[in-house]
This record gives C-alpha cells, structure tokens and sequence, in this order.
C-alpha cells in the first residue's frame, strides 16, 4: 500500500508540474541570461540595411513591416534547428526582455547542440553529396559528425574547408578525408577521381560550375577546358591505401582525346593566379588558394550559403553558380568584407543575417494588389522587400511536425527513447515524403502524394488521435483550464503563433460542452487542421 502511494504522489507531482510547464503563471522565472555582443555586428547590420534600403529608393518600393517577434523567432528556429519552436520554447521566449528577445534566442539557438547537427548535414549535402558512396571507404555519418563538432565549437570556417581538400589519413580516424574518399569507384579499381573533386572544389567553395568546362570551353563564361584540367590536376597524385588518404609524387596525366596520347596537365587555377604558392603539396597549395582572404569568390560563396539556409533561398540563384565578375548586390559584398575580416566566424554570419531588417520583415507585402500594381508586387519580392515565403524541405516539414507532437523540447537532452523515436520517425518519413537532395535550395513545389502523406499518412494520425497523454492534442485536451487557452495552446504548439479572434472563437464554439473522449477527439481534429494548412509547411 505504501509503494502504491507513493507511486500515486510521483504520478500526481509529475501531471501537476507538467502542467505547470504548459500553462505557467504569469510570474515565471526565466532561465539564465544568454549574452550576444551585438555592439560588435552592428555596424556591419546597419551597412546591409542601408544597402537594401537603398534599393528600395531606387525602384519605389515599400518594404514590409517588421514581423511578429514569433514569427521570426519560428524562422530563426526552422533554419537552424530544422524544427518549430516547442511550446515549452516559446513560453521561454516569451519570458525574455523584449529589447533582448530575439538576440538571446539566436544566440541559445547557435549553442543548442540541434543547430550544429542541422546545418552540418546542411553542409555535408554541399560538400559530399546525399549518397552512401563506396562501402567501407566512406563513413558519411562519421564526416556529418565531425562537421557538427567544428560547427558546435565554431571553428573558423576556412580552416575547416582546408582540412577537407588538403587532410590526410584514414577516413575512420581523419573525418575530413571523406570528402576525398567519397569519390573512389572500388567496383571500377579507380582510386580518388580528380574530376569529381575539382567540380565539388569549385562548385561547395568558390560558387562556381568550372565543371561546365570539363569536355569543352564553357559556353558563356570565361572557363577553359583547360582550366578545369588543371584544377583536376591538384588531386592527380592523390592516392588511398590501407594508411588512407595521401599523395604521391608524380604528374597528372590524361588521355587527349583527339590525339589518344597521354598528356601531362600541370596545376593551375582559373583565376586569381597571383595567389597560389608552389611552396606546398598540390593539395595544400589548393586548399591556401580556395581559402586566401584575397579570394573573395570564396568569402562570397559562404554568405551566400549562410543566407540561403536562414531565408530558403540564396542571395544570388543559382547558389553554385555564381558569375566571378558580378555584379553582385552590396550586401553580399558587405558581408563577404565582414566575414574575412572577423577571421571566417561562421557563427558570426549567421547572427548578422538574422538581425537584418530584411530577415525580420514581414512576409505580407503592403503594396497594392491591385493588377495595374502586379509587377510592383513582383518587384517587392525579388527586391527582399518583403520576406520570401519559401516551401519547408523534407527535413524540416518532419522535425516541425515531430516537435508540435510534443509540448516539451525534443532535443539532445531528451530520453533515448524519445530522441530514437524521433530518429525512426524522420527518417521513414523523409523516405515516403522524399528527399530534395543536394539541390535543396532550388525552387520547388509540393506535390500530390506529399499532400497526401499529410493528410492521411501514419505519422500524422499518431501525433493527433485521441490517446493516452502521449501526444500534445490530448495533453491540451487534459491539461487546458478553458476551450480559450486549449485553442491558444494548440496554435502555439503547430503554428508558432496566437489564434486571430475569428480562429479564436470557431474553434472556442467546436470545443463548447465537450469533455474526456470528445473533448481530446476535437482537440485532436483541432490540431489536424492545423498540420495540413498552407501555413504550417511554408516559411513566412
């Protein structure tokens, strides 16, 4: 009788301080302070938006007003952690200063360990591409890890792309060497292959598609034959063997096609040529090269990248497809200034993107809708006059989803059961909703069986049926003092925002007079709704 008691008061301590999390009085306490030097970004913040300001003289155009703080905070939280805030989260959030709200929660964000393992896969699609590669050779996840280990501890940025093109040993022990390894045909008996090197080089590093000239002279740019052969040429000498990844001496040779004689290609860059050293190994002398302050294709590349993973859409399309000559905006210039500057802080660009007025705007345009005012709506958006509504990737679309099933954090702290559930579940669902590749920041649209997956898919109806405390729907439905905050509750948890007064009161009607099994059924319909609206699987 004793143990039963006591296990009634932990039961009844725990619903009651759940509870309490959920719905907490008005005099919470915060948790610690984060502190942000933001006296240090400022500068290079205002110079942006003088810049887009600028613009917006220029062409007559009205930006949009400055967004809801959630809003942002939702975007802040989808591009780094790829998930929706928890409503354990926002209730945190929303406890901060308000003068500091928004600074702090960027900076608990770039310290969560979910930021370092998000925008390291982010990366690791960039640089090694999304296949498993050669078995045994290459360990993805070991290279994903890594990654996530110098984002975590922020190492400077060009240090860790020189140790991806320049590091030796075995891929097991020396993760960078993956981005090497991934390469190796063994079914073929083809060790490293120096094309496919030199194309991600150019392509993840400098934004540029040197590739395009790999048979012939490209056909628009500048870019020779010859040019992608002699960047090729710098991995010629690489080798792998049971010591792993090295180099060996020797010149690179290819077959000339039109002849069919062997032709030594020497190495070479396609541009900046005064900023390559011979005094090195191909690789190092390469690696020097692609990361040299004076390289700017390199610093620009990164800004676009940065960019591109906090907006969904880079500053200069194609992201891999950058034109050396320009022009390029002045924003991207400013911040590609700022980034070489401030020794390749990585962390550092993220947090002056998010604090620019174009990242807080709002994603309403305040011009006319009228059709004589069409193209200046057209204009508005590709200006950045507004904030962009952009389509959540595979990844993001599941982790929003996951975390609105939970009112509490999923997170590195979380029980190994619930972090594995949500590993399982992800991953499932990805396959059937489909993954958008290394190609992820291209435009694209939804498709019929992904709506579908929403609609009717297993781990949709999981998270919203009626059950037994263990999904946020029936937890609101136990938990909530009144229909009011049920709603409320519910829109914070799927939505990341509070309901308008018209949500407010048909939903408040459709939760009227109903109580247990109803009652966490309506809820649960509530909550549905929500997940498969326009709005849940956008980013605004």
């Amino acid at each position: 009788m004793r143990r039963d008691l006591l296990f009634l008061v932990i039961s009844i301590s725990a619903l009651l301080a759940f509870k309490a999390s959920v719905f907490p009085s008005a005099g919470s306490r915060p948790r610690p302070a984060v502190r942000v030097d933001m006296a240090s970004l400022q500068p290079a913040v205002e110079r942006v938006d003088a810049a887009f300001e600028q613009l917006w003289r220029e062409r007559n155009l009205k930006p949009a007003k400055a967004a809801p703080e959630l809003a942002v905070a939702r975007r802040i939280s989808l591009a780094l952690t790829g998930a929706i805030p928890s409503l354990e989260e926002i209730r945190h959030f929303e406890s901060l200063p308000p003068p500091q709200r928004l600074e702090r929660w960027l900076a608990e964000r770039l310290a969560d360990r979910r930021y370092a393992d998000f925008v390291a896969e982010r990366l690791a699609r960039a640089f090694v591409g999304v296949d498993d590669g050669p078995f045994l050779l290459f360990r993805r996840r070991r290279f994903v890890s890594w990654l996530a280990d110098q984002l975590s501890t922020n190492q400077r940025y060009d240090r860790i792309v020189a140790h991806l093109i320049a590091d030796s040993g075995i891929w097991t022990d020396t993760p960078a060497t993956n981005f090497i390894t991934v390469t190796i045909q063994p079914d073929q008996n083809k060790g490293p292959d120096a094309n496919r090197l030199a194309a991600r080089v150019s392509r993840a590093f400098l934004g540029v598609r040197l590739d395009c000239a790999e048979c012939h002279d490209h056909p628009f740019e500048s870019w020779t034959q010859h040019d992608f052969q002699s960047l090729a040429a710098f991995f010629g000498s690489t080798r792998h063997s049971l010591r792993g990844v090295r180099d060996v001496p020797g010149d690179y040779q290819i077959e000339n096609r039109l002849t069919g004689e062997m032709e030594t290609i020497p190495c070479g860059v396609p541009f900046s040529r005064d900023l390559l050293s011979d005094k090195g190994s191909p690789r190092r002398n390469l690696a020097a090269w692609v990361t040299h302050r004076e390289n700017r294709p390199f610093a620009r590349e990164a800004v676009n990248r940065a960019w591109a993973l906090l907006f969904g859409r880079p500053l200069v399309e194609p992201i891999d497809n950058m034109s050396i000559g320009g022009p390029f905006p002045p924003a991207l210039e400013i911040l590609a200034e700022d980034f070489v500057n401030h020794g390749y802080d990585w962390q550092r660009l993220l947090l002056e993107i998010a604090s620019t007025k174009v990242f807080r705007a709002d994603s309403k345009t305040h011009q006319s809708e009228s059709s004589d005012d069409t193209q200046n709506v057209v204009g508005t958006a590709a200006s950045w006059a507004v904030f962009p509504l952009t389509r959540l990737r595979p990844e993001q679309v599941v982790g929003a989803l996951l975390q609105s099933a939970s009112l509490s954090t999923i997170d590195s702290s979380s029980h190994i059961i619930v972090r594995l559930a949500r590993e399982i579940g992800q991953r499932d669902f990805i396959k059937q909703y489909g993954d958008s590749g290394a190609e992820e920041f291209d435009a694209h649209g939804g498709t019929i069986p992904q709506r579908l997956l929403m609609m009717n898919g297993k781990i949709v109806d999981e998270k919203t049926k009626e059950a037994l405390l263990s999904n946020a729907a029936t937890q609101i439905a136990a938990f909530a003092p009144n229909d009011h905050k049920a709603v409320e509750t519910a829109m914070l948890a799927v939505l990341t925002r509070r309901p308008s007064n018209e949500e407010q009161n048909y939903f408040t009607q459709r939760l009227a007079q109903t109580e247990g099994g109803q009652r966490a059924r309506r809820v649960g319909d509530l909550v549905w709704t929500l997940l498969n609206s326009t709005e849940f699987s956008w980013n605004h």
